[in-house]
């Protein structure tokens, strides 16, 4: 029988369907299953629609039969089948999608949820097969026909005979090459795993059929003719996904066992989100909140998203687009009609329907995680403790984008308690006339209770949060301000908690003694932007603190960054004096007695501030000899 040509431009647009458009090869399987599940939708459709009897539901299947021997695999369902007019149109027309038509057609029916969209799916069996068979029988319709081809130089079509309505596809599996390993498709085990991984939620019965030796019915079981090769079907997926089922009637260990399997992870998820959305965009989602951080979290390896799914069929296994980078630590998935995918079924088109989604998503999170920070705190401080650095990070990411998405949900700790505390719990402890969130910044909260420049915060019963990690300052720089009271580092420059009259006897003093700070200044050669009398120190001789947007604390962790880039950040600093402390008296002494020695006690005041700060002593012999020398003195 002389073969008839693709009704494409070129045979060059098949071959570049088949080596081109799919990027993996196994997903020959869910195209060909899609297209068998679609075959059984339009059946029962038509069993709806069209007063039609005797279709039972009940008995739709798909089957999946491998044959290592003969290198075929078969895969066959019981659905409505094609006439020999529609294998011509379906298989001999490239990009000719019948399952589109029939969506078009049938867009107000209700429990029709139809698959393929392109009509080129069928033609990813090629990547695996060097020929073709599709046997098929319509419903309704006696006449049976068998299409085969073995690629671009076309097919035939002619008459056959099968006995019930539906359609068998036969593939001739390639022989192996130097490169590729075909004979992985004729594996009972990979087939599995690829049913699992694509096709588990197909809806109905997807079985594999096996030969099996069984022992014929009187016979002792001592001679090999004595057991017959009988065909055994197991069924490969689950079929009712998890996230399409009412909350009633699921419990925690449903939920519990799902991620565990699905994700790959031995605790139990902290936060289950369930949620089913129509409207604009149509969508189950399954979303879970781990308990801990994956070993790989914080690094580049990680990989965030969440699982596409759509109309049961997993699309994409880390779909990025739908989940925002502050929230990338939560696992799970989303099934929607509604996504426009490209040709392949492979990736997303950026549309509205996945703008829509993400944003949603993204709120549903929130609101879930600010419930858990409420109701049940102790998870939360744990879930944090993990993600903590991520929500954080994402306030002072994209110029502070998220940040009123995430305020809310960060946490701290502070002066009050051993605790952490929201933004929201300090606001409400705040004392009266306090008009600023203080924060002081470091590693050790131990040692930032008894930093020198918390003192006059503290004198005045402020509460003070402990900034203890790197990201913590950039986070509230990025803030700016939470319910109108704005964050003030206690290193910065003025705190402005001083009374009139104590801000004139500052000026006074000052001026009283701009000659000892300048030569302060002068001896320090450009360390310092300046020395001056210090309106924050209680009881400690010496400090540092910065001016302008860059702290001393940012400066630590930008020049910790790998490479040069780091070198170029430098805080401005001031190093400061506490006039009330025995200490200054002996300065004022020495400008006016011993200059030399007032440069040597200046230097070592700012080596003790930079230890104080936990920043390097520039130079260690130097500072050891010139305590020593007046260790000597004394």
């Amino acid at each position: 029988m002389a073969k008839k040509q693709f009704k494409a431009e070129s045979k060059r647009l098949l071959d570049l369907m088949i080596h081109s458009i799919y990027t993996h090869r196994e997903i020959f399987l869910r195209e060909l299953i899609s297209n068998a599940s679609d075959a059984l939708d339009k059946l029962y459709y038509r069993s709806l629609n069209d007063a039609v009897t005797g279709i039972d539901r009940s008995e739709f299947t798909i089957t999946l039969t491998p044959d290592e021997a003969a290198r075929t695999l078969t895969i066959t369902d019981n659905g409505i089948g094609m006439t020999k007019a529609e294998l011509e149109e379906n298989l001999g027309t490239i990009a000719k999608s019948g399952s589109l038509q029939f969506k078009s057609a049938m867009e107000e029916a209700e429990d029709v949820d139809i698959i393929g969209q392109f009509g080129v799916g069928f033609y990813a069996a090629f990547m695996v097969s060097d020929r073709v068979t599709v046997t098929t029988r319509a419903f309704g319709s006696d006449e049976a026909y068998v299409w085969e081809s073995t690629g671009a130089d076309g097919y035939t079509v002619k008459e056959a005979q099968k006995a019930s309505v539906g359609t068998e596809i036969v593939l001739h599996i390639k022989e192996n090459t130097e490169d590729e390993n075909y004979d992985e498709f004729l594996k009972p085990y990979r087939l599995k795993a690829l049913v699992k991984r694509y096709s588990d939620y197909i809806r109905y019965p997807i079985r594999m059929a096996m030969p099996q030796s069984r022992l014929k019915e009187g016979c002792e079981g001592d001679k090999p003719e004595d057991y017959e090769q009988v065909l055994e079907e197991e069924t490969l997926n689950s079929m009712v996904p998890l996230w399409r089922k009412n909350k009633n009637e699921l419990t925690a260990d449903d939920y519990n066992s799902f991620y565990k399997e699905k994700f790959h992870d031995y605790e139990d998820p902290a936060r289950v989100i369930h949620s089913s959305t129509e409207g604009a965009a149509t969508y189950n989602a399954l979303l879970f909140v781990p308990s801990h951080a994956p070993y790989d979290f914080y690094t580049r390896e990680y990989e965030k998203g969440l699982q596409l799914y759509a109309s049961g069929v997993l699309i994409m296994d880390k779909c990025a687009d739908l989940l925002p980078d502050c929230f990338s630590f939560v696992k799970g998935l989303v099934d929607s009609q509604d996504l426009s995918l490209n040709i392949s079924r492979e990736m997303l088109q950026h549309d509205r329907q996945l703008k829509v989604i993400a944003s949603r998503l993204e709120k549903k999170i929130k609101s879930e995680l600010f419930a858990m920070l409420q109701n049940d705190r102790e998870t939360y401080e744990k879930v944090f403790k993990s993600f903590g650095m991520q929500l954080k990070y994402g306030v002072y990411s994209d110029f502070g984008k998220n940040k009123e998405l995430l305020q809310d949900l960060l946490l701290f700790s502070s002066s009050e308690g051993d605790g952490t505390t929201t933004l929201s719990e300090y606001v409400g402890r705040m004392k009266e006339g306090q008009e600023c969130i203080y924060y002081i910044c470091g590693h050790d909260k131990e040692k930032l209770a008894r930093m020198p420049q918390a003192e006059l915060v503290r004198d005045r019963g402020f509460e003070l949060l402990y900034l203890t990690e790197d990201v913590d300052e950039f986070c509230v720089r990025s803030l700016m301000n939470y319910q109108e009271k704005s964050f003030k580092n206690v290193s910065d420059g003025d705190l402005g908690l001083e009374t009139e009259e104590e801000k004139e006897e500052a000026k006074k003093q000052e001026e009283e003694n701009r000659d000892l700070l300048g030569f302060m200044t002068e001896t320090l050669g450009g360390k310092v932007e300046a020395v001056r009398l210090s309106n924050r120190l209680k009881t400690h001789p010496v400090c540092l603190s910065s001016e302008g947007g860059l702290s001393i604390e940012m400066e630590k962790v930008l020049r910790a960054m790998p490479g040069e880039q780091g070198e170029q950040f430098k805080a401005t600093r001031i190093l400061e004096i506490n006039e009330h402390h025995a200490i200054f008296a002996t300065l004022q002494a020495l400008f006016d007695g011993n200059r030399d020695k007032l440069a040597t006690y200046t230097k070592l005041l700012y080596d003790q501030a930079l230890m104080i700060e936990g920043l390097p002593v520039e130079d260690p012999i130097a500072f050891s000899l010139a305590m020593c020398e007046l260790m000597g003195e004394a």
